[in-house]
């Protein structure tokens, strides 16, 4: 409730503004009592912890006298493992409620010395096993002792050739917390310093920020959603010398990295942990170019349905089908997500809504709060999910599905797993998350009651596949683009950087849109470009996502079945062959031009709705 609603009505209404964290009611917040019940209890993991990085060096030179020895320190790093992970989750999400609170800083900058004492400390166990010689490995693997970490040790042993010496390996660890200085900037100034203040709508004048912005975009008077848009990215334009140092900084970093491990690029570091061909990501990017004359189409579409002179970069989001109110409060969305998710059985929707209702969600807006949704699953907490969750935007109940496949994913993987491999891979998570998402569509489409309310949510359908696998795509060739310009001796500028990206604009809205001059500005204002190469597995996640939930919506007992021991697997096979055993192979282009498919059918239908 605002401060507005509780006065006397001959006094005016206050200027809309984001509350502070302290002003939250503490049933709309995560319960972190999972991880720690207070901050004193994560003192205490802190003191642990550091104790026992000082016993990280008593294997040293010890690892190859035998499977057992070996296997004490596989325990004790495990042990070491847990108790880090909970101590960084506890830190890391008091730090995204409010990034602007000295003591959330405080906290993760302290977390993140002592993560990076550890890490050096712990520097020479993997070259030293890399150091074990083939045929003694062999035998210990074939031995009782090391069964339980026989794949992480085999996955560990693929490293092999990219491993440096004990001495290089520890250089390296004492780098890890300078290099989240780029990341961390950026978030810092995005997420906090950076003010964009209101803008006057017929309703008023509303706060904008990072969290509101999607609200905007949303908004059915195009001058307001002009505004918005100008206000917003004049700001990032008044930072672009910044931005772009920061990013450029960030590629040169996984550049060095991944030279310096004898990687043949940036991507290929980047890829070889999942095991994942470059292939696959050069797949993805000429499958979508195939079809982007399906995806100017729908531009076409829009610009008829919306009748404007031309389509510019601020119509993109506002729902085509006029005068269709959805609202759902908090409470309501969860009731539509569970029920859309009747197909997978008892124990997933009642672990989920459990979850939604019982402390796993932080809601809403705050001032400092990051922005976006994630959730941030570990072994020992809950899955967590950040919200900033608006009951007028209906992507935000999407969001909450998305979001919550991917805390079940963690539920199910971290209760069928040991420590050592319970973590999957980020290319299998977004296959979790965009699963739900299509049950949620089905959902809305058997129980809409009109003409409209179809086409509204078939229209929802394609603005997701649109932004989950065309613009998450569009990302994957800018950041490859980038790194590969900085790897072939072109410098990134902001000139360089905006030229670059205003050409991919063009190639994926086509020749329909009208750029507006700060529209390139937004290859500066993406998150995700601070996490080296990931932004593909949005796309081949929808992809996986949407060929796996066509199996289970058509199959029976054993499609779910299988899909759920896929969310069980864990890390305990690779990616490719984790989703080929539940039924999708990914080494090849079908799944995307699968997806691409579902994409015209809907928007022929959408078409043939709004004739």
């Amino acid at each position: 409730m605002s401060k507005a609603s509780s006065k006397p009505k001959s006094e005016p209404a206050s200027e809309p503004r984001i509350p502070t964290r302290k002003e939250m009611p503490k049933g709309h917040l995560w319960d972190l009592s999972r991880l720690y019940p207070s901050d004193e209890k994560w003192e205490e993991g802190m003191k642990r912890f550091e104790v026992m990085i000082g016993e990280i060096g008593r294997f040293k030179g010890t690892l190859s006298q035998s499977a057992g020895r070996l296997r004490e320190c596989l325990d004790f790093m495990n042990e070491l493992g847990v108790l880090d992970e909970r101590n960084g989750y506890y830190a890391q999400l008091r730090h995204s409620e409010d990034a602007g609170d000295s003591a959330n800083q405080a906290r993760f900058a302290r977390y993140m010395s002592l993560a990076t004492r550890a890490e050096a400390e712990s520097a020479y166990i993997t070259p030293e096993i890399q150091a074990i010689p083939d045929d003694v490995m062999g035998g210990f693997l074939k031995g009782p002792d090391l069964q339980d970490f026989v794949i992480y040790l085999k996955k560990l042993l693929r490293f092999k050739p990219h491993i440096l010496s004990e001495s290089e390996e520890r250089l390296l660890a004492l780098q890890s917390e300078a290099n989240q200085t780029a990341r961390k900037s950026f978030a810092a100034l995005t997420n906090v310093d950076m003010e964009f203040g209101t803008v006057e709508t017929p309703e008023g004048p509303k706060p904008l920020s990072q969290g509101t912005w999607s609200s905007f975009m949303l908004h059915p008077d195009r001058e307001v959603r002009e505004k918005a848009y100008h206000r917003f990215y004049g700001v990032f334009e008044g930072h672009k010398n910044t931005l772009a140092a920061l990013y450029t900084g960030s590629v040169h970093l996984d550049i060095y990295r991944a030279r310096v491990r004898s990687f043949p690029s940036a991507r290929a570091a980047a890829l070889f942990p999942d095991k994942v061909p470059e292939e696959v990501y050069d797949n993805l990017i000429e499958t979508v170019h195939r079809n982007l004359p399906a995806l100017h189409a729908y531009y076409a579409l829009r610009e008829k349905t919306l009748g404007l002179g031309g389509l510019a970069h601020y119509d993109v989001y506002v729902p085509l089908v006029k005068d269709i109110r959805v609202k759902h409060g908090y409470e309501e969305a969860v009731d539509v997500v569970i029920e859309a998710l009747t197909p997978l059985g008892e124990e997933y929707r009642s672990t989920l809504r459990g979850g939604f209702l019982g402390g796993w969600v932080d809601r809403y807006e705050n001032k400092g709060k990051t922005s976006g949704a994630f959730s941030a699953g570990s072994f020992a907490g809950d899955p967590y999910i950040l919200l900033n969750y608006k009951d007028d935007v209906l992507s935000d109940v999407f969001t909450m599905a998305h979001e919550g496949g991917h805390s079940m994913h963690s539920w199910y993987s971290s209760r069928s797993n040991p420590f050592q491999h319970y973590s999957y891979s980020i290319f299998e998570a977004e296959v979790a998350s965009t699963f739900n998402e299509q049950f949620l569509v089905r959902h809305l489409l058997e129980r809409a009651d009109s003409r409209g309310m179809r086409a509204y949510v078939i229209g929802r359908q394609v603005d997701d596949i649109i932004g989950t696998l065309f613009r998450q795509t569009m990302f994957a060739e800018f950041e490859h683009n980038t790194h590969r310009m900085t790897e072939g001796g072109t410098p990134l500028t902001v000139d360089s950087l905006r030229a670059e990206y205003r050409k991919l604009l063009e190639l994926y809205f086509g020749p329909g849109m009208s750029l507006e001059a700060v529209s390139d500005i937004e290859g500066m204002r993406i998150p995700h470009f601070y996490r080296d190469f990931y932004v593909y597995k949005y796309a081949t996640g929808i992809s996986a996502g949407i060929a796996l939930a066509q199996r289970v919506m058509d199959g029976g007992q054993e499609e779910r079945e299988r899909y759920v021991s896929f969310l069980k697997s864990g890390g305990s096979r690779y990616p490719l062959e984790s989703l080929e055993l539940a039924g999708v192979d990914m080494s090849q282009p079908e799944p995307v031009q699968q997806a691409l498919n579902l994409f015209k059918k809907r928007v022929d239908q959408l078409e043939e709705l709004l004739g």
